[in-house]
This record gives structure tokens, sequence and C-alpha cells, in this order.
């Protein structure tokens, strides 16, 4: 298996994001306009891809000097536990590495994995929303 990775924004397409985010049943895959329009929107972005389909995908947004926060991280089903998510989260880390602070808020089924990246829970906070695909 042969995957890549880059940060070019342009590589990204509406039928691959939808593709993605459907895959792992996040119902923001069926807003693929918008979902294309708030990767163009990010702070910086880092895609994995097997040849050309879009596998992963992870984002940040950013005040571009002490906090960036991970909004997305996701791998396609058929991709995970390969270590794909970890570079990812890798070259996102270094690209932030003299922030202060980094967020992302995990599903409890993946707070071993962002733990095992450094994240750490915080006692007295609770993530809040106000979200319609929640």
């Amino acid at each position: 298996m042969g995957i890549s990775y880059t940060t070019d924004i342009e590589t990204i397409t509406q039928e691959g994001l939808r593709d993605l985010f459907l895959s792992v049943k996040w119902e923001s895959g069926h807003f693929p306009s918008e979902l294309l329009k708030a990767m163009r929107g990010s702070h910086f972005v880092v895609t994995a891809w097997d040849e050309d389909k879009l596998i992963g995908l992870i984002n940040a947004l950013s005040d571009g000097v002490l906090t960036a926060y991970f909004h997305y991280m996701l791998i396609n089903p058929d991709y995970q536990g390969k270590g794909i998510g970890k570079e990812m989260m890798a070259l996102m880390l270094d690209k932030y590495q003299g922030y202060e602070t980094k967020v992302l808020v995990a599903y409890p089924n993946v707070v071993e994995f962002y733990g095992k990246l450094g994240f750490k829970t915080a006692a007295g906070t609770t993530p809040m929303f106000i979200s319609d695909l929640i």
C-alpha cells in the first residue's frame, strides 16, 4: 500500500470529501460543497491518499500564534489501524510545534489513541456544541 500525504488543498474534491466523511458515517458528508469551503478556509490541512482516493484528512483552525484547534480527523475504515492517523497527526503537530495550546474534541472510543499522541483530558472542562449535525 503506497499511501501519500499532502498539504495541497487543491487536490481535494467535493466527491472525495463526501465519500470519506460518509465512510465514517458523519452527517457532514451530506454537505460536500460546504466541506470543501471549510477545508479551503482552514489554517492547515493534511490529507492521505491511496493513489487518487482520499482516505484520510485532518484540518486545523488557528489564531496563527498561540492556539491550534484540530477540528476534523478521519480515516476511511478500510485504512484504519495502519498508522495513517498517527502520521497525519505527526505532520500537524510538527506544523504547530511552537504553539502553546493544541486542542481537539475526541469521541470516547478514540481518547486512548489521542493520549498516545500526547493529548490529555483536562479536569473541569466539558466540550460544548451548538450543531445540527450531532
